[in-house]
């Protein structure tokens, strides 16, 4: 198994159009031994979309990880006093999560989380889904690629004709960048 004994977070932000690939994932990183569970930022709590409803989303999760879903700030601050997580990945990584990231603006669960994680010096992993990757967001996306603990799940455009700054994470290479990152090193190539 090649995540055995491993304890991974996975804060999900609301990229509500990839939840599919991440539940895929999800149950191909407790197939490979890792002890998961989830943090949820308020919006993937709360909102009913066209792409499912919230509480169906959260029922699937806790089924996959067996564990309950940190769906508050006070909740995920004792991530890093109690150095909950080997890894923490951000999956799906919207946007408006970038910018906060790159900010410091801890306002959200996930946020919260990804604070507490750092402080520990453990790997940060960025599944990145967002429409403005390569327009308002670039100058955040270089923030974070130059931050020390930080990598990156592999990404690039997913549309360049219709949807030039749109990027996106290839979610099934989730656990080969959580090897690299254990290690210390960003998977290659970063951009695909």
């Amino acid at each position: 198994m090649l995540l055995e004994g491993l304890k991974i977070g996975i804060a999900v932000s609301g990229s509500f159009c990839t939840f599919d690939r991440l539940l895929e994932e999800i149950e191909k990183i407790v197939a490979e031994g890792a002890d998961v569970q989830c943090i949820f930022s308020y919006s993937v709590s709360e909102f009913d979309t066209r792409f499912g409803a919230a509480g169906d989303f959260k029922d699937k999760v806790m089924k996959l990880t067996g564990h309950d879903i940190i769906t508050t700030i006070i909740d995920a601050e004792p991530i890093g006093p109690k150095k909950l997580f080997d890894v923490l990945v951000v999956a799906p990584c919207t946007g408006n999560t970038l910018s906060k990231l790159a900010n410091a603006i801890i306002d959200t669960p996930v946020t919260m989380a990804c604070k507490a994680h750092l402080r520990n010096q453990r790997p940060l992993i960025i599944t990145i889904s967002t429409n403005d990757g390569l327009s308002n967001n670039a100058k955040n996306l270089g923030t974070l690629l130059n931050m020390k603990y930080v990598f990156f799940v592999p990404f690039g455009q997913d549309d360049p004709i219709k949807k030039c700054n749109s990027l996106i994470a290839q979610f099934d290479q989730i656990i080969p960048t959580i090897q690299e990152a254990l290690k210390g090193n960003q998977l290659q190539p970063l951009l695909v």
